[in-house]
């Protein structure tokens, strides 16, 4: 038990740690924009959300596509679909004890990536700037995947 705790008490699970939060709360953050285009633009997934609408037709029409919510509800999409792995895979590396400098570099990477593929899909810049910000990601997340793999392959 004490091997665990030292590992969480290491220069490598803070810096973890705290860039997992960054990216955590940066997600958190595109849910709560999500919410507030939806209110401000009136524009509701389901019926039911549409309660304070007083009559019925009015309520139909609150219930439709809006791109600037679609887009924000993509993006949205897009960090959980890539911040869940990476929070889980580098707990996992970690705790591996890798080097403080190459964790740092991943973790950086990774957070950095997904700050740009959110501004560019935000403002929508031409592609490649959104692919090649998730796929730097991506990459990242795989590196730290291998060395977990090859640190404790126990197949």
């Amino acid at each position: 038990m004490a091997e665990v705790a030292h590992m969480i008490d290491t220069e490598v699970f803070l810096a973890f740690s705290t860039y997992a939060t960054i990216v955590i709360l940066k997600m958190m953050l595109m849910g709560l924009f999500t919410s507030y285009l939806r209110l401000t633009k009136k524009v509701f997934a389901n019926l039911e959300d549409t309660n304070l609408v007083k009559t019925t037709e009015d309520r139909r029409k609150c219930v439709r596509v809006d791109p600037d919510v679609e887009r924000v509800r993509r993006c949205h999409q897009n960090d959980l679909e890539n911040i869940i792995p990476f929070v889980v895979i580098g707990l996992l590396y970690a705790l591996t004890g890798p080097d403080l400098y190459t964790a740092l570099l991943h973790f950086r990477v990774f957070v950095g990536s997904r700050f740009i593929h959110t501004v560019s899909y935000l403002v929508a810049l031409p592609q490649p700037s959104r692919g090649l910000a998730w796929i730097v990601g991506l990459f990242a997340t795989f590196s730290m995947a291998y060395r977990v793999i090859t640190t404790a392959l126990y197949l």
